[in-house]
């Protein structure tokens, strides 16, 4: 199965792709979508918006994980990435894929075994799971390679976890007819 891993962020919003049976986990894709700091923040969004309807195009994943929502010491900068994690959320229920949710602790125990590990040994992790040459430098797609293994391992295959969306009520009304 295809699975897309996304780390939000309002600045640099990681992305990853990996293909897995759960077990046996191989790259297919990673990057980051940028967005300009002067921007207008509805104009970020709508930047992450589409860049990840793009990732999703190109590489048609069955399922997309998101790290969930977390306790920040800036109530401002908490409310913002809530917002990008929307957008998120937005584009992975557009494209009907399957979701799972992990909290930074989930994830991290899940790849490197340790729930306070940090980045550096993350991206070590995420390496080495995926059988790379080289670590991968970005953290923040380094960081979304580490949630689609997580719900490669953890959640891939739970249907409490997909997000029903329009298409499929109009999936029911056709088959019914």
């Amino acid at each position: 199965m295809l699975v897309l891993g996304v780390d939000c962020g309002t600045a640099r919003t990681g992305y990853g792709v990996i293909e897995s049976d759960g077990g046996i986990h191989r790259l297919i894709a990673f990057g980051v979508i940028a967005t300009k700091v002067r921007d207008p923040f509805e104009a970020r969004l709508f930047e992450i918006a589409r860049g990840l309807r793009e990732v999703i195009r190109r590489h048609a994943p069955a399922a997309a994980a998101v790290e969930q929502v977390f306790y920040a010491a800036n109530v401002r900068t908490a409310l913002k990435l809530a917002h990008v994690r929307g957008v998120a959320l937005l584009a992975i229920a557009e494209a009907g894929l399957q979701l799972g949710e992990y909290s930074p602790l989930e994830i991290k125990t899940s790849v490197v075994g340790y729930g306070q590990a940090d980045k550096r040994q993350v991206q070590v992790m995420v390496q080495s799971l995926l059988g790379l040459e080289s670590m991968i430098e970005s953290e923040d797609a380094s960081d979304a390679l580490a949630v689609a293994i997580c719900h490669a391992t953890r959640g891939a295959g739970t249907s409490a976890c997909r997000v029903p969306t329009p298409r499929d009520a109009f999936r029911a009304k056709s088959i019914s007819k």
